[in-house]
Formats: structure tokens, C-alpha cells, sequence
């Protein structure tokens, strides 16, 4: 339950600090960014996870500080990069991410689907690499609204875009290796 509350939490922070900016100061907004650091930190014991709770409170500190919203922005990139971590880690120590998962369902996979889910995990990587560096645009360079709109939309959007795309490849590659 708790992991499903820091979700919705993250994917409405964006919005939450845009509709904020114009009412309190970023120092009061950091709260926000506090709470879900510590929920993240509350519900996910993996040290990569603990990490970017620290780097949100972290982030928060530093906005309380300066009384600076651009800490507060940097929140998605934090989240894209924790991301990348998770994944990138489990391809230099199988079994990857999107095997785990596959793992899940099939507990049997032949190599040539353990190498798919490698594939998948790397195309994982590459997303959050291209979405963190997007967050990062928009929260150094974007109008508030831009920065919103990507980071509390657009961002999810594609996310489920490559997730559905994915799913229609791996229904032809299972169709395929099935005629084999």
C-alpha cells in the first residue's frame, strides 16, 4: 500500500509543486519533496532506492536553504537516474530487471528469452536516460508549465508507450520462436 501511495505521490509531484509556485515559497514546497524522501525511504530498502530518498532530502535541503525552486525540479531527474540504476546494475549482475519480472510469469526461460529480456533491459536504460536528460532540460531551461506537463505527463506517457510497444514485439518474438 505504502508503495502505491509513494507512486501516486511521485506522479503527482510535479503538478503539486506547479500548482504551489505561485502560492508558498519554494522552502514550504520542499516539504513535499521531505515526505515522499522519506516514504521512498520507508518503503523500498534497496540501497539504490535509500540513496535517492537521501538525494530528494538532500535536494529539499538545499531548496529549504536557498529558498530555490530548481532543487525542487530536479526531483524527476533524481528519479530517472535511481531508474537507470536499477536497471543498469542488473545487466552487469544477472539477472536483468525485465528477466526478474519475466522470471515472474515463465520461471522456465530458454536463453534466447533471457537475451531478449538483456535487450529489453538495455532499451529500459536508454529510455531513462533520454527522459532524465529531458527532466533535466526542462527544469534548467523550460517554463514551469513545460517543465509540469513533461515531468507529470508526457514522461508517464511515453513510459506506457514503450511499455505497450514492447509488449507487441515480444508477442511477435514469442509467436516467431513458437514456429521455430
Amino acid at each position: 500500500m505504502r508503495t502505491a501511495i509513494v507512486a501516486l505521490l511521485t506522479l503527482a509531484y510535479p503538478f503539486a509543486v506547479y500548482w504551489g509556485l505561485g502560492r508558498f515559497e519554494p522552502r514550504w514546497l520542499a516539504l513535499l519533496l521531505v515526505m515522499l524522501a522519506l516514504l521512498r525511504a520507508a518503503t523500498r530498502r534497496e540501497p539504490v532506492w535509500i540513496a535517492a530518498a537521501a538525494g530528494a532530502l538532500v535536494l529539499a535541503a538545499v531548496s529549504m536553504a536557498g529558498n530555490a525552486v530548481l532543487p525542487l525540479k530536479l526531483y524527476p531527474v533524481l528519479v530517472s537516474t535511481a531508474l537507470l540504476l536499477v536497471f543498469g546494475i542488473s545487466l552487469w549482475h544477472p539477472p536483468s530487471i525485465i528477466e526478474r519480472l519475466a522470471r515472474l510469469r515463465e520461471p522456465q526461460l530458454p536463453p534466447s528469452a533471457v537475451a531478449y529480456t538483456r535487450k529489453v533491459t538495455l532499451v529500459w536504460c536508454t529510455f531513462f536516460v533520454v527522459n532524465g536528460s529531458i527532466a533535466l532540460a526542462t527544469a534548467l531551461w523550460a517554463p514551469d508549465a513545460v517543465w509540469a506537463l513533461y515531468n507529470g505527463l508526457l514522461s508517464y506517457l511515453l513510459m506506457g508507450l514503450l511499455f505497450a510497444g514492447e509488449w507487441l514485439v515480444r508477442q511477435r518474438v514469442r509467436a516467431r520462436q513458437a514456429h521455430v
